[in-house]
């Protein structure tokens, strides 16, 4: 795939804002500013951008209770993202959302929630909606290993191939649901073949490499807009934090830790982009000095903005 440098530095950029944007949540947290369960998307970048960059401004997402890299590269704007996660007025959900529940529709953004595998019916719907309404969109479903083995993962891939739905189904498969190995939890070790029951063609990709996501998901978008129906993605990854705050990762080795670094998916892409003379040294400090900043003010507005009055606890409600 031919790599031109505005590109690269979008790519780029992207997996970096992530990134800083969680690390600094685990600052955050651990200061007590930040409050409540968040479920952290360091390490799994390369995925949500590889993604999320072949999408049309139009075409929608759904995302996981680990959804704050998907938020970022969907155009979130990273002030109002901090100020959700800190339950500020000005957040993308007023602050009534939080961490869990990330949403903005305005970006294509149908939300994160709190149910693993909640995130199938509500792009399974939404599929349904743009094939009926023959809008051309398409919509990205985001869920974990731990949500294939869910009763509504099997229904909705039902249905979606049924109706030949413009769904693309990515798993994230990072291993563990919680502290539960995928292979504890899976009878099937290579989740790609979970599809095959509702003849879905499906694809395994390495969820580190970025380039490697976005050929995928560029090949399964097409087909999804052009009416063949859905697809199913496995992207390999690691989240580098525990499954939430409290999670000390014992279960884990510091050997397995230490090889999942290793393919570090930020320095996997720039080192390949320095190689092929895409990027220079310079151009991606510069990019990295300049997320930084970006995270600097968003973090400073966040933190100066108001909570929401107590009179909005009963607007933006479905009664």
């Amino acid at each position: 795939m031919i790599m031109d440098k505005e590109l690269a530095k979008k790519l780029l950029r992207q997996m970096m804002e992530i990134r800083q944007f969680e690390d600094m949540i685990m600052e955050l947290l651990a200061k007590n500013i930040a409050e409540g369960g968040s479920h952290l998307y360091a390490g799994m970048e390369a995925v949500a951008a590889g993604v999320i960059s072949m999408l049309k401004h139009d075409d929608y997402i759904t995302s996981t209770h680990r959804g704050h890299g998907h938020a970022v590269a969907k155009d979130g704007d990273l002030k109002a993202l901090m100020a959700e996660i800190l339950g500020k007025k000005t957040g993308v959900c007023k602050g009534k959302g939080g961490s869990l529940h990330l949403a903005d529709v305005s970006k294509g953004n149908l939300g994160a929630n709190g149910i693993v595998a909640g995130s199938l019916g509500i792009a399974t719907g939404a599929g349904l909606s743009m094939k009926l309404k023959k809008t051309g969109q398409i919509v990205v479903c985001f869920f974990g290993d731990g949500a294939s083995n869910n009763g509504i993962f099997f229904e909705c891939l039902n249905m979606a191939s049924l109706w030949k739905l413009p769904v693309v189904y990515v798993c994230e498969n990072n291993l563990y649901g919680m502290s539960v190995s995928v292979k504890r939890a899976s009878a099937v070790e290579d989740l790609s073949k979970k599809a095959l029951a509702f003849d879905i063609p499906s694809e395994t990709v390495d969820g580190q490499d970025v380039l490697a996501v976005r050929e995928a998901a560029g090949k399964w978008i097409e087909q999804a807009r052009s009416g063949k129906g859905p697809s199913f993605i496995v992207a390999n990854t690691y989240r580098y934090y525990g499954h939430s705050r409290s999670d000390t990762r014992a279960y884990r080795t510091r050997e397995e830790e230490k090889f999942w670094r290793e393919r570090d998916p930020i320095k996997i892409f720039s080192g390949r982009m320095e190689e092929q003379g895409v990027l220079t040294a310079e151009e991606i400090k510069e990019v990295e000095e300049f997320v930084a900043k970006e995270m600097e003010e968003a973090v400073d507005y966040a933190m100066k903005s108001p909570y929401p009055e107590p009179e909005e606890l009963y607007t933006d409600l479905y009664v």
